[in-house]
């Protein structure tokens, strides 16, 4: 197979560890954290931008690319990575959370999801083995396993249902996939916040022996500290030797509880949103920029930072952009952000190696303003 995972180091002083995923556009370092590139294009970035922020791979979703511009176009223009001109790995969700999310636009049944689009409001059905089909079109690196999303809170009983559900889509998909040379197939752990449920949907998985796997259903509005509980009981009985994905989790404190407890990967369209809405992330907290404090401010957004964005522009002026809704505004608050995640992510692959994870989390944490409980 083209994709293989190489773990690396694990930590001595907690569950972090350190890997590479080879894949055939790359390799690609753990943990990582993924830019999200949902529409085939990370908002307001250019493909050379982000490998100047040193992004090793990026998120693409399948449902939105399958209404528009359609999986046929992209298989007609070589692939998503000839589409976007991004030369790197990609990974592809599979739309599962996107579908799921539409409430009353969706019909769940055992063969798939009938739903209405967002656009325009006609008819489709995406199954399992629709979802393969459209991921396999694409041609992303790593693909996901067509799931439920559970939202939080719900009952036992609702969460057993789509548990299995998921595990028998699991199955069909990996029946379906029509690429396993190249593209990686993921399954995804679901199960709520029920610890046999969890446990049971990844014992039901590992069987499958697929290349990775992920957790689902988290971050959707759970506390934290339910976040991390699911995980602690989780991620140390996934599979030791492939990559451990969570989902949807982008926030500096979720990433380093993550990473504390053994996750690989993360992704999230936090930090992006974050920027179009004038919000940066600094090392010591979060700053909004439209606040009156930094009219006159002539200092960058984080003294500590390295980004073209630090480097070159104050907050004044930054401030003056959002102020006047000029696109570079959220386009220079994009490259800091993600560079900022980007390079915290890389400061922590150094601190495992350096057996120093630990302390770096909690001076992070003082200095971030978070309340280590720890």
């Amino acid at each position: 197979m083209a994709f293989e995972f190489k773990l690396l180091y694990e930590s001595k002083e907690c569950d972090a560890r350190l890997g590479e995923m080879h894949t055939t556009h790359g390799i690609v370092e753990t943990p990582i954290f993924m830019p999200v590139g949902t529409k085939a294009t990370v908002k307001t970035m250019t493909p050379e931008e982000l490998k100047e922020i040193e992004a090793q791979i990026i998120l693409s979703n399948t449902y939105h690319l399958y209404l528009r511009p359609g999986q046929d176009i992209i298989k007609e223009a070589g692939g998503l990575h000839r589409f976007m001109n991004w030369d790197r790995p990609i990974l592809t969700d599979s739309g599962g959370f996107q579908v799921f999310s539409l409430g009353n636009l969706r019909k769940i049944t055992e063969e798939g999801v009938a739903f209405k689009s967002y656009i325009d409001g006609s008819d489709h059905f995406i199954s399992p083995e629709k979802a393969i089909e459209i991921q396999n079109d694409l041609g992303s690196d790593i693909i996901m396993a067509f799931d439920e999303c559970t939202p939080y809170p719900c009952s036992y009983d609702y969460a057993k249902d789509s548990m299995e559900r998921t595990t028998r889509w699991a199955k069909r998909c990996q029946e379906a996939h029509k690429n396993a040379d190249l593209q990686a197939l993921f399954g995804i752990i679901q199960g709520s916040m029920y610890k046999d449920l969890r446990l049971k949907s990844l014992e039901d998985l590992t069987l499958l022996d697929l290349p990775g796997y992920a957790i689902g259903g988290l971050s959707v509005g759970e506390p934290a500290e339910l976040m991390n509980e699911v995980l602690e009981y989780t991620v140390p009985k996934m599979p030791r030797y492939k990559p451990r994905y969570l989902m949807g989790v982008g926030s500096p404190d979720y990433i380093f509880e993550a990473v504390e407890r053994g996750v690989d990967m993360a992704d999230c369209v936090m930090p992006t949103r974050m920027a179009r809405n004038g919000a940066f992330l600094t090392s010591h907290g979060r700053l909004v920029i439209k606040n009156a404090t930094y009219k006159n401010d002539f200092s960058p957004i984080d003294d500590n930072c390295q980004c073209y964005t630090c480097k070159h522009y104050s907050r004044a002026y930054l401030r003056h952009l959002f102020k006047e809704n000029e696109i570079l505004g959220a386009r220079l608050a994009t490259i800091h952000n993600l560079f900022f995640l980007i390079n915290l992510m890389k400061n922590i692959r150094i601190a495992i190696k350096e057996e120093n994870f630990l302390a770096f989390k909690n001076d992070f944490y003082k200095k971030y303003g978070y309340l280590n409980n720890n």
